[in-house]
């Protein structure tokens, strides 16, 4: 039997919506590490469903290091200006922005497969994987720049 509870920390953990986390622990009998595995499995499923949608909104972010001396810029785009307005879609592209200006990846695809500067268990590719599945809209960084004064 899942509780209440459960279903609470798992949506505080995820973002995913109540009836999404009630239906992963669920399956998962309760275990919410699995819930976790199975919210994450569904996410890239949801990604690639909507994969052919156009991307008409988006929010630009930067992110430049207390010394000044490297900083990045971040492009994440949204189907609509609904999502793209949303504080939790503009955290997600400052936080994508940060990382950029530590890691310096050479590109897109080199930024989606790294492990999160915050949160090493998971990749940049599945924090956008979980704000498909969480805003029910295509979402993909588009572009990438970054800076260095050395």
């Amino acid at each position: 039997m899942v509780t209440s509870e459960q279903v609470k920390e798992l949506r505080e953990k995820t973002g995913v919506s109540v009836m999404e986390c009630k239906a992963a622990l669920t399956e998962a009998d309760g275990d919410m590490m699995k819930a976790l595995e199975i919210l994450s499995l569904r996410a890239v499923a949801a990604a690639s469903k909507k994969a052919g949608r156009a991307l008409g909104a988006g929010v630009v972010a930067s992110y430049v290091h207390t010394t000044g001396q490297v900083g990045a810029m971040v492009l994440l785009s949204s189907e609509t200006d609904f999502v793209s307005k949303n504080e939790e879609f503009t955290a997600l592209a400052r936080d994508i922005a940060m990382h950029a200006a530590a890691m310096q990846p050479k590109d897109i695809a080199e930024l989606l497969g790294q492990q999160y500067i915050k949160d090493p268990s998971k990749t940049i590719a599945e924090m956008v994987s979980g704000a498909v599945q969480k805003f029910g809209e295509r979402i993909e960084v588009s572009q990438l720049a970054f800076f260095s004064v050395k």
